[in-house]
């Protein structure tokens, strides 16, 4: 068969196949599929932000965020009660006018304690984020973008911390370091076994931007590596890094609240959330609303930290956005 009869027969078009293609007048271009090309470019941070104010669970998260920084910033706005102030007198007494909450065991403010605990959780939390946010991404960044060795090196000192549970490692420390509690103790043990994640996350994001177009450009412009790494790479590994650091916050409040609530966090004369709340255990069944109000404040400030860590990864996540 010869190649003009093949070609012939490639143009065959058989019972049920024959297909209908408009004339390009009949299919103008539309309007919408037009391209203004006059526009400013936006940016990965423009459209997270764009997508962010129209999502409902960032709003709702941002509003009880934003109240419970208040709260935690200046509790005298909202209590003038010394959370401190106990008198075994109006011990578990019902709520009264000024004590909306009553008291517990102790003869203390429930409403008070409450409102000064917030404080407590807050910095715990935010300043542990920070802090293994920022030993994490080192470490993950500089075994992603050196590798060799380095990144060897790196990585098993990560399995081996990845190993171990952080409640466990928390507990072993500040058993074996039972000085006067604070807050930055607590940070510190924290950030101690916490960084694992973010240095992981950090590693791949700088593993996957280090071999783009941009960077190869500017080592062609002559920019050294370590200002690669700074100016450039960095900054486009940030969004996951943001994600895991948002959606952690939470974990680290109920982290506090559970070495409180097991005695070794911080000490007793610290008003916090889950201090109360391991006073309030032994009164679950005679008197539960001593346990309760302290439970749905730490419930509340974590749900609303899990909704915006959410909220910001549909917003970084390209895969995960419908428009």
């Amino acid at each position: 068969m010869t190649q003009e009869e093949l070609m012939h027969k490639s143009e065959e078009v058989l019972p049920g196949q024959q297909r209908y293609v408009a004339p390009i007048e009949q299919t103008p271009l539309q309007s919408v599929d037009s391209v203004n090309e006059s526009a400013p470019a936006t940016s990965m941070w423009a459209d997270a932000w764009r997508t962010l104010r129209h999502n409902p669970m960032f709003i709702v998260s941002a509003i009880l965020i934003l109240i419970l920084l208040v709260v935690a910033i200046f509790p005298g706005l909202f209590t003038h009660q010394d959370p401190n102030y106990c008198t075994l007198d109006t011990s578990l007494d019902p709520p009264s006018a000024g004590h909306p909450f009553g008291f517990d065991m102790q003869g203390c403010d429930m409403y008070s304690r409450v409102i000064y605990g917030a404080r407590t959780s807050m910095s715990v939390g935010i300043l542990a984020t920070l802090l293994v946010v920022l030993i994490g991404t080192i470490i993950g960044a500089t075994a992603g973008f050196f590798g060799g060795w380095v990144d060897a090196v790196l990585s098993r000192i990560n399995d081996i911390f990845f190993a171990l549970p952080i409640l466990l490692g928390a507990i072993v420390v500040l058993q074996m370091f039972k000085t006067s509690g604070s807050i930055w103790k607590i940070v510190l043990v924290m950030a101690l076994f916490g960084w694992v994640s973010t240095a992981r996350i950090a590693r791949g994001a700088v593993l996957s931007a280090k071999n783009l177009e941009f960077n190869t450009a500017s080592t062609a412009l002559g920019s050294t590596p370590m200002r690669n790494l700074l100016r450039h790479i960095l900054p486009n590994s940030l969004a996951p890094i943001i994600v895991i650091g948002t959606t952690s916050l939470g974990t680290y409040i109920v982290l506090e609240a559970t070495l409180s609530f097991l005695g070794v966090g911080l000490p007793t004369s610290t008003v916090s959330w889950g201090g109360d709340i391991a006073k309030a255990q032994d009164l679950l069944r005679t008197d539960p609303m001593v346990l309760f109000y302290p439970s749905v404040a730490l419930a509340i400030t974590v749900l609303a930290f899990i909704m915006m860590g959410d909220a910001v990864k549909d917003a970084l996540d390209p895969k995960s956005r419908t428009a």
